[in-house]
């Protein structure tokens, strides 16, 4: 370690307290291998970029990850609370993003993998399988100034196996959005005064979660709605000395699949940032509105934030 910058020093001391004097040597060293090493970051790969392939007690080193006891959560926590610090100062929202990722293995003793959609491979018209480990990580989204673009900085990740695992070991199956609803929740209590803003596809576009992330002071989630949501109006204000029920949302608006063509919708162009450092010109329309299906409350953005 006195090899290294004095700075890259500094931000490793605040992952040290989580590990134990022995566990913490091996496991720098799987750490700046894991950096320097190309290609696979195995530790047979780690061992060799960092010049210990031939030490005796090799296993040492698997063991920080199968045997030693530390807390996952807790790095992560230290971790967010570094990304905080550098890239979002002062009290401005803290941008996260959220998705899927497919480690491809394969092999016997990997239990929990399972069979998914292949997202880089497949398209609309092409449904491409693969074998592997489907991870959810939630990101940091921040702009890095040298690189002139924004970054998503991973810094908690869970594994949420497919649903034939759970039904072989008779275990109550988690969806992609129950995961999601324990992660985001576990942030906001890790910044409890910060205001969280959630980015995440389609696949996150489901009522009981949404519903679930509303409830929680100073969070939001921005996702792509589907095109056949029943969307209204918000409730009427409630006449006084009226009785009956409180109406939970007001008169149906169009769905968003017959805005696309409707010519009463007013669109206006913005230039955005797109993919590959380019700039896109698009159409946008913004408006008001509360997404329900019953059973399932009416949710919206009680702000009156646009969607």
């Amino acid at each position: 370690m006195l090899t290294l910058p004095k700075g890259i020093i500094h931000v490793l001391r605040q992952f040290e307290a989580v590990l134990s004097e022995r566990v913490w040597e091996w496991a720098k060293v799987l750490l700046i291998g894991a950096i320097l090493a190309p290609g696979e970051r195995t530790v047979a790969a780690i061992l060799r970029v960092m010049g210990c392939s031939d030490d005796k007690q090799f296993q040492n080193y698997h063991r920080v990850l199968n045997r030693a006891t530390w807390s996952s959560r807790e790095l992560s926590r230290r971790l967010l609370g570094l990304l905080v610090r550098l890239f979002v100062p002062g009290n401005e929202p803290v941008i996260l993003g959220i998705d899927e990722t497919i480690e491809r293995r394969r092999g016997r003793q990997i239990a929990a993998r399972g069979v998914y959609r292949d997202p880089v491979r497949s398209s609309k018209e092409f449904f491409v399988k693969t074998q592997g480990l489907r991870w959810i990580s939630l990101m940091l989204l921040t702009p890095i100034p040298w690189a002139c673009r924004v970054w998503a900085l991973p810094f908690l990740s869970v594994l949420a196996p497919s649903e034939r695992y759970h039904e072989e070991r008779k275990m109550r199956h988690k969806t992609i959005t129950d995961w999601a609803w324990q992660m985001i929740l576990q942030v906001s209590r890790w910044l409890p005064a910060r205001r969280l803003v959630v980015v995440a596809d389609g696949t996150y576009a489901v009522l009981e979660f949404l519903l679930k992330v509303s409830r929680l002071p100073l969070v939001s989630v921005i996702t792509r709605l589907r095109l056949d949501a029943c969307l209204y109006d918000p409730a009427p204000v409630r006449e006084a000395g009226k009785r009956g029920r409180h109406a939970l949302k007001g008169k149906a608006q169009p769905k968003l699949a017959q805005r696309l063509t409707d010519p009463a919708t007013q669109w206006q162009k913005q230039t955005l940032s797109w993919y590959g450092g380019t700039r896109r010109e698009m159409e946008i329309a913004t408006g008001t509105a509360l997404w329900y299906q019953s059973p399932v409350p009416p949710v919206g953005d009680p702000l009156g934030a646009h969607s």
